[in-house]
């Protein structure tokens, strides 16, 4: 309730204010066509801080502290520079309400009053489309202030408590629909990352079978190759004159000693281009068969580190190995070594 209840006779504005009035009228009404922004997360920022903090008067208290000569002026500069209702503190409804309080029998003030009161209406609907509820609120006031038995205020201060209701609903929703969205963006990605781990498991499972299944038949292929070798060389050994069985004749072992070998020639190997940008070093243990000739009859290699990476290097270079003939044929083991710049 205010103090103010005494009602006053309605003299008209000079033609000049109405001009005004109405274009600015007209633009109010374009406006309203519009569809209202999004500014759900203003809004309810703006709806938050009007439940703790109480609305501010309708006339600030600058402006209540204005001369009534101060506030004619004023209400004639802001009506001419088209400012009805806002900004808050320095527009005309405020210095009319604060003229009225002062010169309460001034027609002129309250007719002004009563014409902006229809702007002030549009304003406040279209703050409420823009769930902008802290100028709703504003403009409520300076209605309610000009007159609080305005037939428009109930239903105005319903539809802004039920506004602002229903965007709280909606905030909580939306809050509620993101957190739900990220946990469900969690579980998938959680998901997604077991599967992929237990397809990688599967796949290195399948790859190592894969390479022990190959180095398996490596090795049984290079035993094969070492063992017709042997027969080989067994057989070329072997005088021509003695009947084919002698050519199975024992052959000397690794176990024999190496000092029977004379080496004549024995090359280095070649380094592998590749280990050798990669400053790779390793070694190779080959076993070799040395025939009477002392030429390399068979080779192959009995182990290596790194698997693969010098074998056919160290092979190559001691299949060209020579050595002082001998009595009969040798196998014995050696190891080459590969070193960067060595």
């Amino acid at each position: 309730m205010h103090a103010n209840t005494t009602t006053h006779a309605r003299p008209r504005v000079t033609r000049k204010h109405l001009y005004v009035l109405a274009a600015l009228g007209m633009a109010l009404a374009a406006c309203n066509k519009e569809p209202a922004p999004n500014a759900a997360g203003t809004a309810a920022a703006a709806t938050a801080a009007a439940a703790v903090a109480p609305p501010p008067p309708a006339v600030s208290e600058a402006v209540q502290a204005m001369s009534a000569d101060q506030l004619r002026e004023a209400a004639s500069t802001a009506l001419r520079e088209q400012r009805l209702y806002a900004p808050a503190g320095n527009n005309a409804m405020e210095y009319y309400l604060a003229l009225r309080d002062k010169a309460p029998s001034d027609p002129a003030v309250a007719s002004a009053l009563t014409d902006l009161m229809p702007y002030a209406l549009i304003a406040t609907e279209q703050s409420i489309q823009r769930e902008d509820f802290v100028e709703a609120q504003r403009l409520y006031a300076l209605m309610e202030k000009t007159d609080y038995e305005a037939p428009a205020l109930p239903r105005l201060k319903k539809t802004i408590a039920d506004a602002q209701t229903a965007l709280a609903a909606r905030t909580e929703q939306d809050k509620l629909k993101t957190e739900q969205d990220a946990k469900t963006k969690a579980d998938l990605e959680k998901t997604r990352l077991a599967q992929q781990a237990a397809a990688q498991q599967q796949a290195a499972q399948q790859l190592a079978a894969q390479q022990a299944q190959q180095e398996a038949d490596r090795k049984a292929a290079a035993d094969k190759e070492a063992a017709a070798q042997k027969e080989a060389a067994a057989k070329t050994a072997a005088p021509a004159s003695q009947p084919a069985t002698a050519a199975a004749a024992p052959t000397r072992t690794a176990s024999a000693s190496p000092s029977g070998l004379k080496p004549v020639s024995t090359p280095a190997p070649k380094y592998p281009p590749e280990a050798a940008r990669r400053q790779q070093s390793g070694e190779v243990q080959v076993e070799i068969t040395v025939g009477t000739d002392g030429s390399v009859t068979s080779a192959r290699v009995v182990d290596a580190t790194p698997p693969r990476i010098f074998d056919r290097e160290a092979l190559a270079a001691v299949k060209r190995w020579k050595f002082e003939p001998l009595d009969a044929p040798v196998t014995t083991r050696r190891t080459i070594n590969f070193r960067p710049g060595g």
